[in-house]
């Protein structure tokens, strides 16, 4: 199964049909998934499901419909124990970008994180999870997969946000600021401090 938001309602690609039971589910196909998630977009549903048997098969199909882009970010926490965030669109996010030709997503975290930030001396802890989201870029919906890892720092200089990305603010949170941070955020944000 696979959680993929569109805003901030969930089109879950599931190979059980028990997952939909009493809710409505489009099949693995051009007009039912673009359906499926114009439903979610214009809030007609607030949860849609895509059904196909196979689970392996499943996200491949999808993204074969609705272009892949592959990212990675990090949830970064300094020596006092606070999380990074940034603030760009009017939302608390986490850093995070497109890897690169030739880059490994490991490499393309800590290069985002780094670019986005300014924040230097990251090192990966362990991988966390992998999200989905839809975006549109030119009229056209994109699947983003955004692979994220656990990062430590012991940076204490200067936080600068990449302009260029549209960042407005970098900040280190501690735990009553991520909790209210995360009241405007995305769901995707959200899933990685649920444990």
């Amino acid at each position: 199964m696979y959680k993929v938001f569109v805003n901030e309602s969930p089109l879950i690609l599931t190979n059980k049909l028990s997952d939909t039971a009493n809710n409505k589910y489009f099949l693995l196909n051009g007009s039912a998934i673009n359906e499926a998630i114009d439903s979610l977009a214009s809030k007609k549903l607030n949860e849609a499901f895509i059904y196909h048997p196979n689970n392996e098969e499943i996200l491949k199909k999808f993204s074969k419909k609705i272009p892949l882009v592959v990212a990675a970010g990090g949830v970064v926490t300094n020596k006092e124990g606070k999380v990074l965030f940034i603030y760009r669109n009017d939302k608390w996010d986490l850093p995070k970008g497109k890897l690169d030709k030739g880059e490994s997503i490991e490499e393309c975290a800590l290069r985002e994180v780094e670019e986005e930030t300014g924040v230097k001396g990251l090192k990966i802890e362990n991988f966390l999870r992998t999200t989905y989201h839809l975006f549109k870029r030119n009229g056209a919906y994109k699947l983003k997969e955004v692979h994220w890892f656990a990062m430590k720092t012991n940076y204490k200089g200067i936080l600068v946000g990449e302009a260029a990305e549209g960042i407005e603010k970098v900040k280190w949170k501690g735990p009553d600021k991520i909790k209210k941070a995360l009241e405007n955020s995305y769901a995707n944000i959200r899933i990685l401090f649920e444990d």
